[in-house]
């Protein structure tokens, strides 16, 4: 007897145990079962997973915070050392904010957010250009970024809402790849005079040339603490690589301070991060301020904020999805990326109201974190909390910080985030253009600013769709008359009539967008052709999309046929042209509306028998234009006998042949059915259809006047294959295998007579069914 179980929740403990939480078996027959603990197991799988995520938040922290620190510093260095201090704090912010509120409600569980190295290349960026402008006081500028990161969290929400996360991952690889070497060489740059120890306005590219200048005290503390980030990993992973080289350098530099004394001077002192003082009053002005920054938004500022919010918006989703796909690889997961859009943009925001700095999914701390034993959304929690433990308790050692030693951190992190793998591109001929839009993005990005970046990079991110739509051939294949034909089986002689006709016919399977860029591709593959073709048919089911520059060249195509009296034929029109309505609706609003001349049909096969129709009604003796009921005497299948002995098997099938006659749409028989006829089609059209696993039907063939069918289970007496439906009224001889087994004891030789002519005309029909196949495979 198998026991079902339950789970339950009780008030009083199970079976004498401590634990509220227990589970109830009860037999097959509903017979309450005996109460099975599982508490232990279960509090143990919590217990771990809390555990795991307590590892993971704190691993995640000890990454993210020393980072921070560094991305704050570096962001607002361009206004000198007297604030340092801010800039560590709005980094420290800027984990706490984010880190107690993205994981809460993101996509990612797993995903810790921190500020990052493209938002301190962002925002270092913008006060430099501020400072060089003029006219704008230190308090402006910190204004300013508050707006910019408060109107970039507003669009990172306004991406997630409107589905923009799957958009943002389409962006080419060399674009995001020059834009995030571009951030890591400014980075890279920007981090130079304060590893040297240079003053504040020292040119990175002077000082390097001038040893003299350099603070040797500064220079080596640097110098450790990118030894230790880069060392750290190939001796232990317990320890966080930023953790060991923040202790190495600050290590270095206090032993420096046992021979300098003045190095362990805390106030005024150029190497170190400076005096912090943080406390609630100062949190909750902070707060305040950027509230009122918030309520000093005016439209006339938009113009200014415009270009940076987008640029820090379009970076920070990007470095946040980057990092959600790696996450998803390692962990066997998939991520929500609107929702996690929406999230960070949260999380940005309330970090620019409490002065926080802006930040995204980070790849290091989600990395420690993962490996630390985080599993849940909470270990991302926990880390914005033991960090607002360390801000809240420990803010005063974050002053004793080596500036050269979060410079050695940030130049570590820039040159990894420099993807120098892209030089090889420069190797290959067919490389060479996406060389050259790394290349133009990283030295927009340095020579100009961040902001000229992103215009370079959408402009030729442009550029690499149309060329890799230019190069993509519009026409899959082109076929002939010959090489395809409808799924109406033609006698012998309307085949031979057509067969002569087959070089009037081109069909050409299009594929792709046809646009203004493939246009003239396709007018070009084509116009060849245009002298000799009668009808010429447009297959669009792989058709993507129809702008009107390709609408209108379709219809200079029409009319040069119409001069000519040929036909262009439309077939198939993809919903993929116009998702959500008809897609012939859509081209008639391109201004592709059905003529004389100019044909659309919902399928390709309709499109080819209006074709062969066309060309069989021109023929004044083709025996398609005569619609009288036939005799036996005119059935293709028995011409060929000798006189007397097409007598005698006339005869012979005149005495085993029933006549029928049926209206349009009368079903003669279903798959599966049991069944010996074979009919024979005197006048009218039969549609032959298989019922596919989705229910639908399907038509395999069209028999018209003189046609025939059901000689399969004529000849092996199985089941039917198919389903046999009238297209329109039509009059039949029907042949029974069982009648015409009686008579043909009588008379042998004429039943050998007639299967015979069966056989070879099935064999005719599999010949050209084998031509086409091999016509459709080297097409």
């Amino acid at each position: 007897m198998v026991a079902r179980q339950k789970w339950y929740l009780s008030a009083e403990p199970v079976n004498g145990t401590k634990s509220r939480y227990g589970r109830q078996g009860m037999t097959d027959d509903g017979n309450p079962g005996a109460i099975i603990e599982q508490e232990t197991e279960y509090m143990h799988l919590k217990s771990a997973t809390w555990t795991g995520d307590a590892w993971g938040g704190l691993a995640g922290m000890l990454v993210a915070l020393p980072s921070a620190i560094a991305y704050g510093v570096a962001a607002i260095t361009p206004l000198g050392s007297p604030f340092f201090p801010l800039g560590a704090m709005a980094g420290v912010m800027g984990v706490v904010a984010m880190g107690l509120s993205t994981p809460a409600i993101g996509g990612a569980p797993r995903l810790i957010t921190a500020p990052c190295a493209p938002a301190a290349a962002v925002l270092s960026a913008l006060i430099s250009e501020r400072l060089a402008a003029g006219g704008y006081s230190p308090e402006q500028i910190l204004l300013f970024l508050t707006m910019v990161a408060l109107f970039s969290s507003l669009l990172q929400i306004l991406y997630g809402g409107i589905g923009g996360g799957r958009i943002i991952k389409y962006i080419p690889y060399p674009v995001v790849t020059g834009y995030l070497s571009g951030v890591g060489l400014i980075i890279l740059l920007s981090q130079i005079p304060k590893l040297l120890g240079l003053p504040k306005d020292a040119s990175p590219w002077r000082g390097l040339i001038h040893p003299d200048s350099w603070q040797m005290t500064s220079l080596l503390v640097g110098v450790a603490t990118m030894i230790g980030m880069v060392v750290a990993p190939k001796i232990t992973r317990q320890i966080p690589a930023p953790i060991i080289g923040l202790l190495l350098g600050m290590g270095i530099y206090f032993l420096s301070g046992m021979t300098h004394p003045e190095l362990l001077r805390l106030d005024g002192n150029p190497l170190l991060i400076g005096v912090i003082n943080i406390d609630l009053a100062s949190l909750a002005q902070g707060f305040q301020g950027r509230w009122q920054a918030l309520e000093q938004l005016r439209l006339a500022d938009l113009s200014a904020l415009v270009l940076p919010a987008l640029t820090l918006s379009a970076l920070l989703s990007i470095d946040t999805l980057k990092t959600c796909v790696v996450v998803d690889t390692l962990t066997r997961s998939r991520h929500q990326s609107n929702r996690e859009l929406m999230a960070q943009g949260t999380g940005n925001f309330l970090s620019a109201l409490v002065g926080g700095m802006p930040g995204a999914g980070t790849m290091g701390a989600t990395l420690v974190s993962i490996h630390s034993g985080g599993q849940t959304r909470f270990a991302g929690i926990l880390e914005g909390l033991f960090s607002l433990v360390v801000l809240l308790f420990f803010s005063s050692l974050l002053g004793w910080v080596p500036i050269a030693a979060l410079s050695g951190i940030l130049m570590v992190v820039a040159w990894r985030m420099i993807d120098w793998h892209s030089l090889s591109l420069v190797k290959q001929r067919d490389t060479l253009l996406d060389f050259f839009v790394v290349i133009t993005v990283v030295a927009t990005a340095v020579s100009l600013n961040l902001v000229a970046a992103a215009g370079a990079g959408v402009t030729l991110a442009v550029a690499l769709f149309l060329r890799d739509q230019i190069k993509t051939p519009v026409i899959r294949r082109k076929l002939s008359g010959g090489q395809y034909s409808s799924k109406r089986n033609r006698i012998p002689e309307e085949r031979a009539l057509l067969e002569q006709h087959k070089n009037t016919i081109i069909i050409c399977e299009l594929q792709g967008n046809l646009f203004f860029g493939t246009t003239d591709q396709l007018y070009t593959r084509l116009e060849p052709d245009f002298h000799r073709t009668r009808y010429l048919i447009f297959d669009l089911s792989r058709v993507q999309s129809i702008d009107f520059t390709a609408a209108h060249m379709i219809s200079q195509i029409d009319t040069m046929l119409f001069e000519n009296g040929s036909h262009l034929l439309l077939a198939e029109p993809s919903l993929a042209i116009s998702p959500g309505r008809d897609p012939t609706i859509y081209l008639n609003h391109l201004g592709l509306t059905p003529s004389s001349h100019l044909q659309i049909f919902l399928e390709l096969e309709e499109a080819v028998e209006w074709v062969e129709d066309q060309i069989l009604a021109n023929d004044t003796h083709n025996f398609h234009n005569d619609e009288r009921p036939l005799a036996l005497q005119d059935f293709p299948l028995f011409k060929g006998f000798e006189h007397k002995q097409k007598l005698d098997v006339l005869d012979f099938l005149a005495k085993v042949v029933v006549e029928r006659s049926c209206k349009s749409g009368e079903v003669l028989f279903r798959h599966g059915d049991q069944g010996d006829e074979m009919y024979f089609i005197r006048c009218g059209s039969v549609r032959i259809a298989m019922t596919s696993e989705d229910g639908n039907n399907h038509t395999v063939a069209i028999f018209g006047r003189g046609g025939f069918f059901g000689d399969m289970a004529f000849i092996d007496h199985a089941p039917r294959s198919s389903h046999a439906v009238t297209i329109r009224d039509t009059d039949l001889f029907i042949l029974s295998r069982g009648v015409f087994d009686v008579v043909s004891t009588k008379d042998p030789h004429l039943a050998s007579h007639v299967f015979a002519r069966l056989c070879k005309e099935l064999t005719l029909r599999l010949r050209f069914a084998d031509a086409e196949i091999m016509a459709l495979k080297n097409a």
